[in-house]
């Protein structure tokens, strides 16, 4: 018996005892509560209350027999949690592709700068001129460094052609210290074949100012062919 229990009547303990036993059983709408043939829950004649079966509990509570019940079964029942709103990826950065670094068609070193005069020996302050390049060429395609070494007029043809040779010849030792490939580098010389200045330019000029005037024809050409695209 529930709370709900009182002691049957003795018209009602009759009819019950005259009701198939389908009356009594329970069916899937009305589970947990006495019912008729018809599958109405059977109440009380007196109070009206609702009769409870043994397998009654109150998730199985139904309006108007237990309103109450109900209600409060409902309440406590845990609402549904919405679904977390999908997870939006975080935009990617787009890193800028670094912009092509210039890399030079052709330069030309004064001699004067590089070394001594009459000298293949690399002068301080021509290192940092070199380290210039080497700094041009880190970074940039190319696919040949060509040096070319120069001498001026003073002195023999045949003399002047070793020292342009031996002049080019430090520029791509240093280069190549700076780690620039040894494939990709060329040396040779020019000796004075190819001369800056015109002849006139420095005609009845007297030592020493014929070695000042003659100074441009004393250099080493760097030149570099290949693409300037940045790597």
């Amino acid at each position: 018996m529930t709370k709900h229990s009182k002691p049957w009547p003795l018209a009602l303990l009759a009819m019950a005892a005259l009701l198939p036993p389908a009356a009594f059983a329970q069916t899937y709408k009305n589970q947990g509560y006495w019912v008729d043939g018809s599958g109405g829950i059977i109440t009380s004649a007196v109070s009206g209350q609702c009769w409870h079966t043994g397998e009654w509990t109150p998730a199985l509570a139904v309006e108007p027999c237990d309103p109450v019940i109900k209600r409060t079964v409902a309440a406590a029942a845990p609402m549904p949690q919405a679904s977390p709103p999908p997870a939006v990826a975080a935009p990617v950065a787009v890193v800028p592709a670094p912009m092509p670094k210039p890399m030079p068609d052709k330069v030309s070193f004064s001699a004067d700068a590089l070394f001594a005069f009459d000298k293949s020996v690399i002068k301080p302050e021509g290192k940092s001129m070199l380290d210039d390049l080497v700094q041009q060429l880190n970074g940039a395609q190319y696919d040949k460094v060509i040096l070319v070494g120069h001498a001026d007029r003073i002195g023999n043809a045949a003399y002047n052609q070793k020292l342009s040779e031996r002049r080019a010849e430090a520029v791509k030792g240093y280069l190549v210290q700076k780690q620039l490939p040894i494939d990709r580098i060329s040396a040779s010389g020019k000796g004075e074949t190819e001369p800056v200045t015109q002849p006139a330019d420095c005609a009845r000029v007297k030592m020493p100012k014929l070695v000042a005037c003659l100074q441009p024809d004393r250099r080493v050409d760097v030149e570099m062919t290949g693409t300037k695209s940045g790597l």
